[in-house]
């Protein structure tokens, strides 16, 4: 009954956070207090969950890191026009009856190379609407394809912070990780563009070209071009060219990073790599000075041009402060977790029905849950895998079986062991990616889904045109399905 009511209080100021429109950290912060307090009332010595929470946060550390990189990496890459020649180059080639698809196309590949879903859809994303409005294509469908697009590379980016954090959480390989979200994600990624193809030609067999004062007159392209002109791709290239050098030397930060992603490099070192480029370029090409390189690493980047500043401004060391607290806190949960065993009941009954639905499904209900009681998408990610940590396992065993096998079989047998648990986590990552990750964009309450959203002015119905969010953990629902199937066929 504790638990029950210690996690109601703290659902309540989760919620009333998110209502008001006020910042997570406070209410992350008395959820601590919350816990502590149930740990307390079970008699869990204070010391024992100070020190397990900040071994928690320690163990984050290496991630933190990895999110300072992307806030400068970002940072950066606005400075330097690499963003901005991207954008100008693709919006070229969008035209009516294309425009739902390569909206989604385009946001994809934009968030693979930036790793962002908020950044993807301030550049790209408020492009493609506009573009799209202007074309009279459906403000509910052009929304939901361009808040599809933006979390495929969220979900899979080598600069993801969430593909990252769940690499750091799960103890896996990230560019192991990569590749399999790969193949999980082909069927529902080409589903989707097939459904966006469909609606594009039905669309286009109807009214799909209106006057384009429609785009003129709304809030997403009266902030970027202005009340006076039409949005189209020389808009874009015109607003562009007109604060930077489109040289085509600055694609080569995303080049860097596309290379040196194929080649497997250390995540970290590709992203200095490409900060080394952008620096560069930055004062190469675009002729900023030191002192502003450094006010752009730490604050990020800020245009005096308002319509440049609507699409491009962000990025930074202060960009990524609130994800980091988010991270920091959610590991100090899971140190007084571990002492109050305040999660053990829940985890039992995920277990429960995990032996019934399939440690996927149960995986995908389980983030569910969590994206609509977390608010946001990183704390959706750490609460799925404290809950679903252990559904995942072939053998039902701790991990620390593999001494045991030592001792007793040999040393192949512990290698058996020690692979089955690889493949163990890398299971559990693949999960979350595919549930938690996806599922957080689609909760209307959720910052995942708002926040994008509003940046575009679409509305909220667009989130049941996202058609790869709700495929992909459908299809691996489906998948687990037939694997359990085909597991008891086997065993008759």
């Amino acid at each position: 009954m504790a638990e029950v009511l210690t996690m109601l209080m703290f659902c309540a100021v989760l919620f009333v956070s998110v209502g008001f429109g006020w910042s997570i950290i406070p209410a992350l912060l008395v959820g601590v207090l919350l816990f502590t307090g149930y740990g307390l009332v079970r008699r869990v010595p204070l010391h024992s969950m100070a020190m397990h929470a900040a071994g928690s946060m320690r163990s984050a550390s290496t991630v933190l890191v990895t999110f300072m990189l992307i806030g400068l990496l970002t940072s950066l890459w606005r400075a330097s026009g690499t963003i901005a020649y991207i954008v100008t180059h693709a919006t070229s080639i969008i035209h009516p009856i294309t425009v739902i698809p390569l909206s989604f196309l385009l946001c994809a590949g934009m968030s693979v190379l930036t790793g962002s879903s908020f950044a993807s859809v301030a550049t790209m994303g408020t492009i493609c609407m506009s573009l799209g409005l202007s074309m009279g294509a459906s403000p509910v469908t052009l929304g939901g394809a361009i808040l599809a697009g933006i979390y495929v590379g969220d979900r899979c980016s080598p600069v993801s912070t969430s593909a990252l954090l769940v690499a750091q959480l799960t103890h896996t390989n990230l560019f192991g990780n990569l590749g399999r979200m790969v193949r999980t994600g082909a069927i529902p990624f080409a589903l989707s563009c097939v459904v966006y193809v469909v609606i594009a030609w039905a669309q286009a067999g109807g009214d799909m070209m209106v006057d384009a004062g429609a785009a003129r007159h709304s809030p997403v392209a009266g902030s970027i071009y202005g009340s006076g002109d039409a949005a189209g791709p020389g808009n874009v290239a015109d607003l562009f060219s007109s604060a930077f050098q489109l040289h085509w030397v600055t694609m080569m930060p995303a080049v860097v990073v596309i290379v040196m992603a194929l080649l497997c490099v250390d995540v970290r070192l590709t992203m200095l790599v490409s900060i080394a480029v952008s620096a560069t370029i930055c004062i190469g090409v675009q002729g900023m000075g030191f002192t502003g390189i450094l006010r752009l690493l730490v604050f990020g980047y800020r245009s005096d041009d308002t319509r440049v500043a609507a699409l491009l401004n962000g990025g930074g060391v202060v960009s990524m402060v609130t994800v980091m607290a988010i991270v920091c806190i959610s590991a100090a949960y899971s140190g007084i977790f571990a002492q109050t065993h305040m999660l053990d009941r829940l985890r039992l009954a995920i277990s429960v029905m995990a032996g019934r639905l399939g440690a996927t499904t149960a995986t995908v209900i389980t983030a569910m849950g969590a994206a609509m009681l977390a608010c946001n998408q990183t704390l959706a990610i750490m609460l799925t895998h404290q809950l679903c940590e252990g559904l995942h396992r072939t053998r039902g065993v701790l991990r620390n079986e593999a001494d045991a096998a030592s001792a007793s079989d040999g040393f192949g047998d512990a290698v058996q062991v020690a692979d089955e648990d690889a493949d163990d986590r890398d299971r559990l990552a693949l999960a979350i990616e595919d549930s938690a990750v996806v599922i957080a964009p689609l909760v209307p309450w959720s910052i995942a889904g708002a926040v994008p959203l509003a940046t575009i002015n679409a509305p909220t119905s667009s989130l049941f045109a996202a058609v790869f969010l709700y495929t992909l953990p459908i299809s691996r629902i489906i998948g687990d399905a037939f694997s359990r199937k085909h597991v008891c066929i086997q065993r008759q």
